[in-house]
C-alpha cells in the first residue's frame, strides 16, 4: 500500500493524539484535543481541528467511537509517528550584532525526525530562528530554524564550535574561541564583511544556551 502523505496540520493532530494519550491515559475527544493544543500554545480553532480530524477519518487514519472518542488507526498506509519528536522554538537569535531579545516563552514547534538526530538526546534540543547572515558560510541563513543541543556548564568543550550565546538577556549565534585566559570572542563566518566579533570578558554576563547541530533552512519550514 502506498504511503499516504499528510499536512503539516494533519501531521500535528496525529502526532498530539499520541501524545495526549501517553500523557493522560485516556483517548481525547475532540473539544479535549483542541484544549490540549491551546494550553501549548495552539491557536486553533475547535472547527479548525474538527476538520483536520474528519479528513484524518477519511483517509482511515483515526477513528472515533460512539463517545467520539478519538483512536488511531495503526496501519502500512502512513509514516510512523513514533518516530517523530516535537522541538521547542525559543523566540529569535541575531546572526549579526546581539540584538534579538532571548525569550523564555516558546513560540511554537518543529515536529522533526529522530532519525536526525540518533546520537543526541531528544530532550536536549531546541530550536530558534535566526537572523541576519554573518553565519552564512556555515549554511544559517536569516530566517533558518537552528538546531542546538542545551549546553550544560563544565561540559563539552566550545572551542570552534558554533553556539547561541545569550548577553545581558540577548541571543546571537556566533564561533566561540577562546581569545585569551580573560577574553572570550564570538566570532561570525559570513560572506559579509560587514560582520564583526563580540569579544567578552570571562566575568561578563555570559550563557552559552546551546551547541549547533543542524541548520533548516526556511524555505523547508513552515510553522
Amino acid at each position: 500500500m502506498e504511503t499516504q502523505t499528510l499536512t503539516a496540520k494533519q501531521q500535528t493532530i496525529v502526532e498530539t493524539i499520541r501524545e495526549f494519550i501517553e500523557q493522560e491515559k485516556e483517548n481525547p475527544t475532540g473539544y479535549k484535543l483542541q484544549k490540549y493544543l491551546e494550553s501549548c500554545g495552539g491557536r486553533d480553532s475547535l472547527k479548525s481541528v474538527m476538520q483536520v480530524i474528519e479528513a484524518l477519518e477519511k483517509k482511515d487514519l483515526i477513528k472515533r467511537d460512539k463517545s467520539h472518542k478519538l483512536y488511531l488507526v495503526e496501519n502500512d498506509s502512513f509514516a510512523n509517528f513514533k518516530n517523530i519528536f516535537s522541538v521547542p522554538v525559543y523566540g529569535l537569535a541575531s546572526c549579526g550584532e546581539a540584538l534579538a531579545y532571548a525569550e523564555d516563552n516558546v513560540d511554537g514547534f518543529l515536529r522533526i525526525s529522530k532519525s536526525l538526530f540518533r546520537k543526541v538526546d531528544s530532550a536536549k534540543l531546541f530550536a530558534v530562528k535566526a537572523l541576519g547572515d554573518s553565519m552564512d558560510k556555515n549554511g544559517v541563513n536569516d530566517g533558518d530554524y537552528v538546531i542546538f543541543e542545551k549546553y550544560e556548564s563544565g561540559g563539552e568543550e566550545l572551542e570552534g564550535k558554533i553556539v547561541v550565546a545569550v548577553i545581558n538577556g540577548m541571543a546571537t549565534i556566533k564561533k566561540y574561541k577562546k581569545v585569551s585566559d580573560d577574553i572570550i570572542g564570538l566570532f561570525p563566518h559570513s560572506t559579509n564583511t560587514i560582520h564583526q566579533p563580540i569579544f567578552i570578558h570571562a566575568n561578563d554576563s555570559i550563557l552559552v544556551a546551546g551547541v549547533f547541530k543542524k541548520v533548516l533552512p526556511v524555505k523547508f519550514v513552515s510553522l
